[in-house]
């Protein structure tokens, strides 16, 4: 029992940091209707920005982190002025390319400012552990499934009562009513890129935390974020963070049992189980659990 309570914590824990990257995948989406595949690359900007600010600058960690997601804020404003806005009326499909081109672009920029070392973001919390009675928890898992679940209420709040949430939602539901009603749609794709971004950052600052370090290749991590967004729906908020809670949790007890239990389907067999589950939701309800079907007739 100790070791489900474990890995369930585990599972917890990282699936909280795969619903702040899912969730930045929907603002997008919900803004441009683009999948932004530049987000793998602006988290580990982020976990960066949020490493050079605590060890480089001697900023406290819990000055760094907000730091950093300013600047990962401005630098996803800044790549959708200069890279999607001109996009603006072309497929979708062109505008997600765009959005890889970027991905590889940022990244080459992360691993030269990264180098070969493993960095760390500087986290308070290290490996220590929560004893309850006989179950172990490591307080950084604690600490990501708090931090996330935050991160949810204070952007649910922004889309439901400031003014420029509102509008991010006029923009996602029709841009041309919108438009006919005042809002200034490209200042909200813009806006929902910075917040892309600075979600990205928060996401990196726990890639390495507990002592595990991160490096360039890290950045692939962000990609459990679409099996995640996928199974709740890919314009789904509420969507994102339940899929990532599932997607962390399944994966964690797969890591401990599927060795026992399966051990013939190999090592690491854990980092295949999610999208194992996006291929199932895909083809049993594409648009997953929260998602809005859409209805074409012909």
């Amino acid at each position: 029992m100790e070791a489900l309570i474990e890995s369930i914590m585990r599972g917890l824990g990282q699936g909280s940091v795969y619903a702040m990257l899912g969730l930045g995948f929907v603002i997008v989406y919900k803004g441009t209707e683009v999948v932004n595949f530049a987000q793998p690359a602006l988290m580990i900007l982020g976990a960066f920005l949020v490493s050079w600010f605590t060890f480089d600058a001697g900023v406290p960690f819990f000055a760094a982190l907000p730091l950093a997601m300013l600047a990962a804020a401005l630098l996803g404003a800044a790549i959708e002025r200069i890279a999607l806005r001109p996009m603006v009326g072309q497929p979708v499909f062109s505008a997600a390319m765009v959005t890889v081109g970027v991905f590889f672009a940022l990244l080459t920029v992360a691993t030269r400012l990264i180098g070969t070392d493993i960095r760390r973001t500087g986290d308070p919390w290290g490996l220590d552990v929560l004893l309850i009675g006989d179950v172990r928890l490591f307080q950084v898992d604690i600490a990501k499934l708090v931090i996330g679940v935050l991160a949810f209420l204070v952007v649910g709040a922004y889309f439901k009562y400031s003014r420029s949430g509102l509008a991010i939602r006029a923009t996602a539901s029709d841009q041309e009513t919108a438009l006919a009603q005042g809002v200034k749609v490209g200042r909200m794709f813009g806006l929902s890129w910075a917040l892309a971004g600075a979600l990205g950052a928060l996401a990196g600052a726990f890639i390495g935390a507990g002592g595990v370090g991160f490096e360039p290749i890290s950045a692939l991590v962000a990609l459990k974020a679409l099996p995640a967004i996928i199974l709740g729906g890919l314009d789904s908020i509420k969507g994102a963070l339940i899929g990532g809670l599932v997607i962390g949790v399944i994966e964690s007890l797969s890591r401990t049992y599927q060795p026992g239990i399966a051990p013939w389907l190999g090592a690491n067999f854990d980092q295949v189980v999610p999208y194992l589950v996006m291929l199932i939701v895909l083809m049993i309800r594409p648009y997953g659990l929260f998602g809005t079907p859409e209805i074409e007739r012909v």
